[in-house]
């Protein structure tokens, strides 16, 4: 049994394909293997939604992007998304939270940031923070995205309220010496086969030393494509030609995390298994 702890089936690039992608999942998974999907914006909460009503695979999880956090929302988007956590027990937090990159390291031409808005990290906070406060009134799972911002995160990780079952870091970048601290504040660390790639060695390296007990394995589909050799799944390129992550390319990140570690695939896949549900719930 496989659990994909990040990804977003909702995006418009996956929707030509959603067929084939439930089944390739049943086939590639198992019996009970889940993905968790997120929103990123209170636009696409009803397409999580409704994938969630329709496979029983899909656990669905509400949020607003740190990308997204400079766009227009409702007035009530954040009791929107407490309502929605009350409706469905099995909904979560995410995903949320800060990203520096878009700020000083992305290029302005970016075309995966082209028409939006790049909100300062203040605006960023001010949209996390409450999120991250729901999450925590209701102990639901927060998927936390952090790049480039881990000394802005931490601070709000140690003073602000958390949830008692945890957060995830999805795709965690941070340093190596940050895993114990975060360890201790409740985090888990999903591991994405885009770090299979030989160039993200110090990715690599980082998650030979993240406790087993809080190992998540994540495609973040339809992005962060996996190196050639791990892509066990394809898709048909996009209208502009850029590649299109598969959700079933899970297994990659299963069998690139036990060879990293030197531990055994189904060993490795039990144990993550039951971080899943530990932190996502049964």
């Amino acid at each position: 049994m496989l659990h994909d702890a990040h990804n977003h089936l909702q995006d418009e690039a996956l929707v030509p394909h959603r067929d084939r992608i439930a089944t390739a999942w049943a086939e590639t998974v198992g019996a009970g293997g889940k993905m968790v999907v997120n929103g990123t914006h209170p636009a696409d909460w009803p397409r999580v939604a409704e994938l969630a009503a329709r496979h029983a695979f899909v656990r669905p999880a509400y949020g607003v992007h740190p990308w997204d956090a400079a766009a227009p929302r409702p007035d009530d988007w954040l009791a929107n998304l407490e309502q929605r956590l009350l409706d469905d027990p099995r909904a979560t937090v995410g995903e949320i939270g800060l990203d520096r990159w878009i700020l000083e390291g992305a290029r302005p031409d970016d075309a995966r940031l082209a028409g939006r808005h790049r909100a300062p990290m203040d605006e960023q906070v001010a949209v996390l923070l409450p999120q991250l406060a729901l999450a925590a009134k209701h102990d639901r799972a927060a998927t936390i995205h952090c790049l480039r911002a881990f000394d802005d995160l931490l601070p709000l990780l140690r003073s602000h309220p958390l949830p008692a079952r945890g957060f995830l870091l999805h795709a965690y970048g941070g340093p190596v010496d940050l895993l114990p601290e975060l360890t201790k504040l409740g985090a888990y660390f999903s591991f994405n086969p885009a770090y299979l790639d030989p160039r993200k060695r110090r990715q690599q390296e980082v998650f030979k030393h993240v406790p087993l007990e809080r190992l998540l394995c994540e495609t973040d589909a339809p992005a962060m494509i996996p190196p050639q050799p791990w892509r066990t799944h394809k898709l048909p390129p996009a209208r502009d030609g850029s590649l299109i992550n598969h959700p079933g390319n899970i297994d990659a990140a299963y069998a690139g995390l036990a060879s990293l570690r030197g531990e055994d695939p189904a060993e490795l896949a039990a144990r993550v298994a039951g971080n899943f549900t530990r932190l996502f719930g049964p």
